[in-house]
């Protein structure tokens, strides 16, 4: 069964190159083809349990995934040495700015929603 699931994921993921082979997008495969999985799962033409097993595993290991690219800065360490605060300054602006738009989605959202659901108070 875990085969099954790797063979479904991997799918998409070809799917997601064949994409951006034919149409020449700027946009990685590896995301045109979960988002090709998510409507998939969405539209239940894939079931949530072909592919949950290996997508807990996944998902569970995922800091794994990180190693390769935490290792390879060591790479740039003299940059990143020269270029600290830049890089400090953008990406504390850039995740100050992702909160803030966050914020401003949650209470459009929830002021949307709640003219057509009343939602219980906690």
């Amino acid at each position: 069964m875990v085969i099954v699931q790797i063979a479904i994921i991997f799918l998409f993921l070809a799917i997601g190159e064949v994409i951006v082979w034919a149409t020449g997008i700027p946009i990685p495969s590896s995301i045109i083809g979960m988002l090709c999985l998510t409507a998939a799962l969405q539209y239940k033409v894939v079931k949530l349990r072909w592919v949950s097993g290996v997508a807990e595993f996944l998902t569970s290991n995922l800091g794994f995934f990180f190693i390769p690219a935490g290792v390879s800065l060591m790479h740039y360490f003299d940059i990143l040495r020269a270029q600290w605060m830049p890089i400090v300054a953008a990406s504390t602006a850039s995740t100050l700015v992702v909160l803030w738009v966050t914020g401003l989605v949650h209470q459009y959202l929830r002021k949307r929603i709640s003219r057509h659901v009343t939602i219980p108070k906690q």
